[in-house]
């Protein structure tokens, strides 16, 4: 869906395609038909914006063969489907039984990842709308925090650099704009905008910037407004934001908030949990962890398990929604637009406790199309208007 703000900016809101287990150009087609498709019906929407996640071997396939691209590039359009923005975050194998730390895999001192980053880039290029303005990868923060040395750092400061160049080589050879945005999560070398001002501060503003996650940013304890002057007060420009919540226990010594959060202690994904009494934010690398014992119980906890937009888990459990909602008029609410790339990404559907999950594809779309429902109303609140794709784009 595409959105004007007041000083003619073209917002884009999408939701991300990770939630979708697909890692084969037949699988990624196919849920475009057997989901996305559905979504933008069942909002009753000309278009829909679809962040895809394209795994390593689909990249490849699509950036060495031009008739691969054409296809997908046509079942996109044929279905009132547009793609500006790629999560290229995670490699592959997003939903094997296990992922937890894997996903930080390849990191950015490796030379695959940069590969992989620029053939995504290439291959957005060429699914970019003729009218988009510029499209939007996101990536992982450099690493996981651990191991970590100055020559490690090193070496993925040099990657970044080549990466910068090789984006301006994408944009002369084929006219079209890519930006790339490191996402800060917790745990990682970058988990938060302290740290991207100090880790990623001098990249090329014009290439390279931040992708803000909002589940992130709240597990962090950032406030919204401060976060936003940092990453501009550092020449780091907000590339993306993925429009996520995170889950909270206001009182996790509470016996009912800890069997609720239980339930959501699952074997597939890192579920980082914070807390910050005084102000002063500490956690523990998993749920489990802070459940047995491993985090203080005795101020609020916020735990990174992409909880779904428009709904709340059981009591005495919340979500940051109210945290997102401040973001979102912080972002989009001023005079200019800080960010024109908004993607839903709640990727969980699948791991939910059981009465709250989706058990099958209906299921699953009616969840996504109340999620960008919910996002759509949030824009319209803060005065940004729906507009078709026909018009000129800012």
């Amino acid at each position: 869906m595409r959105f004007r703000h007041p000083d003619g900016t073209t917002v884009h809101l999408a939701y991300c395609s990770n939630v979708h287990q697909a890692e084969d150009l037949d699988g990624v087609i196919g849920q475009l038909a057997d989901c996305t498709e559905p979504v933008r019906e069942s909002l009753g929407a000309d278009l829909l914006g679809v962040g895809l996640w394209l795994a390593r071997d689909v990249v490849t396939e699509l950036s060495s063969n031009p008739d691969a691209v054409r296809r997908l590039r046509g079942e996109l359009s044929v279905r009132g489907l547009e793609t500006v923005t790629l999560n290229a975050f995670p490699y592959r194998g997003f939903h094997q039984e296990v992922v937890k730390k894997d996903v930080y895999l390849p990191d950015w001192t490796d030379p695959a990842r940069l590969e992989y980053t620029v053939d995504c880039a290439r291959v957005l290029a060429e699914l970019l709308p003729d009218d988009a303005r510029r499209g939007s990868v996101s990536t992982l923060p450099l690493a996981w925090r651990t191991p970590w040395t100055d020559g490690a750092r090193d070496t993925a400061r040099r990657a970044l650099d080549r990466l910068a160049v090789q984006l301006a080589d994408v944009e002369r050879e084929t006219g079209r704009t890519i930006r790339v945005a490191f996402e800060p999560e917790p745990g990682c070398v970058v988990e938060n905008t302290v740290q991207a001002a100090r880790e990623l501060g001098g990249l090329d503003p014009e290439f390279l910037g931040v992708c803000v996650d909002t589940c992130h940013l709240a597990v962090q304890f950032e406030e919204p407004a401060a976060a936003l002057r940092r990453l501009a007060d550092a020449g780091l420009p907000v590339v993306k934001v993925q429009a996520s919540s995170a889950v909270q226990a206001d009182d996790p010594a509470d016996p009912q908030a800890r069997r609720a959060l239980a339930r959501f202690a699952e074997p597939r994904f890192l579920h980082q949990t914070r807390t910050a009494p005084g102000g002063t934010v500490t956690g523990v690398d998993d749920l489990p962890e802070a459940l047995a014992g491993g985090l203080d119980p005795g101020s609020a906890w916020r735990v990174h398990f992409h909880a779904p937009l428009h709904t709340e888990p059981e009591p005495p459990l919340r979500t940051t929604t109210p945290e997102l909602t401040t973001f979102l008029g912080e972002l989009l609410g001023g005079p200019e637009a800080v960010c024109d790339h908004v993607e839903v990404e709640t990727y969980t559907w699948s791991v939910l406790p059981e009465h709250l999950r989706p058990y099958d594809r209906a299921g699953l779309v009616a969840g996504l199309a109340a999620e960008l429902a919910w996002t759509r109303g949030r824009f319209e609140e803060i005065g940004l208007t729906p507009h078709a794709r026909t018009e000129p784009v800012a």
